[in-house]
């Protein structure tokens, strides 16, 4: 299965001089941990990087620093990973244990931001995909008692009686 067809489609996104106090309304008023830093090019939102709620504590407000001087540019510490939508599961999964990243930004084939991807959706996904195999379980036994009725001596019968004529 594609990421793109799973990731969250509305990112809340910031821009290299959004200021982290900001940023941290920002992530309160929409629930969020993280916001994707975009730079405009042309017609499309190109990821650049991410702050998280865990980047203004260690980064900022653990050092004793002014949220409303410090701006999101200045916590990207890294190069952002991100990951195409057209990739699978496994391999985003993959992705994301090499570079030891928990989210990623999902992109089109020009780089264009489209969604976001974290560990929780993964984890959220696999789980439901894994309950269904107990279903699966239950129904083949439901299938097999119907298709082979067994007998009151609790030996199926196929048609034939017990001496074989």
């Amino acid at each position: 299965m594609p990421i793109g067809e799973i990731c969250i489609r509305e990112v809340i996104i910031c821009n290299r001089s959004t200021n982290v106090l900001e940023a941290a309304q920002l992530m309160r008023r929409f629930h969020v941990g993280d916001l994707v830093i975009v730079e405009e090019a042309g017609e499309k939102r190109v990821p650049v990087g991410l702050i998280t709620d865990r980047d203004i504590v260690t980064s900022v407000i653990a050092m004793q620093l002014d949220p409303a001087t410090i701006t999101a540019g200045d916590l990207i510490s890294r190069e952002i990973v991100v990951v195409r939508e057209d990739q699978g599961v496994f391999e985003t999964i993959e992705h994301m244990r090499a570079h030891g990243v928990r989210r990623m930004p999902v992109v089109d084939q020009q780089g264009a931001l489209v969604g976001i991807i974290s560990v929780d959706d993964l984890t959220e996904l696999l789980a439901e995909e894994l309950s269904q195999l107990p279903k699966l379980i239950s129904k083949e036994q439901a299938q097999e008692v119907e298709r082979k009725p067994s007998n009151s001596s609790g030996v199926a019968s196929f048609g034939k009686s017990a001496s074989g004529r």
